[in-house]
């Protein structure tokens, strides 16, 4: 199942470099996914003037996306910074968080469906933002295919021990 047809909650961070894109990627999903079951929650930062740390942003997200969920609600994540790689790596500290830095939508798709990610990295600086728009969209559209997939997820748990 896509994470578009589940009632989800999407958290949105980025870091100053990764600011201008996040606005128009915010506004892209108010603009064109925004219901009742879609819900985007922009946990910032707030400019791109102000120097932040992406591991804060990055560590904020994933807590969120791996907390105790009631009912069916779904969390997932996006975050970007200027090429994605720090928030990547900051995100997939926090255990739980499967944290797929895509560049294409093709990856996207493969992250969802051989990965199960439950975050998506994307880079400021890498990626022009219709081609972002591409992949956000390909990434909420994609399902976990399951089967052999799953025992493979849980070894990559496995290794958080």
């Amino acid at each position: 199942m896509s994470l578009s047809s589940q009632n989800i909650t999407l958290y949105v961070a980025s870091d100053h470099a990764g600011f201008p894109l996040k606005k128009i990627l915010v506004e892209y999903l108010e603009k064109t996914r925004s219901s009742e079951t879609f819900k985007v929650e922009d946990l910032g930062t707030v400019s791109e003037d102000k120097k932040c740390d992406y591991p804060d942003n990055a560590a904020e997200v994933g807590q969120k996306v791996t907390e105790e969920t009631t009912g069916s609600e779904v969390k997932a994540g996006l975050l970007i910074c200027g090429t994605g790689i720090g928030m990547s790596i900051a995100a997939n500290k926090v255990a739980g968080v499967r944290c797929a830095l895509c560049h294409d939508h093709y990856t996207a798709e493969l992250s969802r469906q051989h990965n199960d990610a439950n975050i998506l990295a994307i880079g400021s600086r890498t990626t022009e933002p219709d081609v972002a728009k591409e992949i956000l969209d390909t990434y909420l559209d994609s399902s976990f295919l399951g089967e052999y997939h799953s025992i493979r997820v849980k070894k990559i748990h496995q290794l958080e021990h």
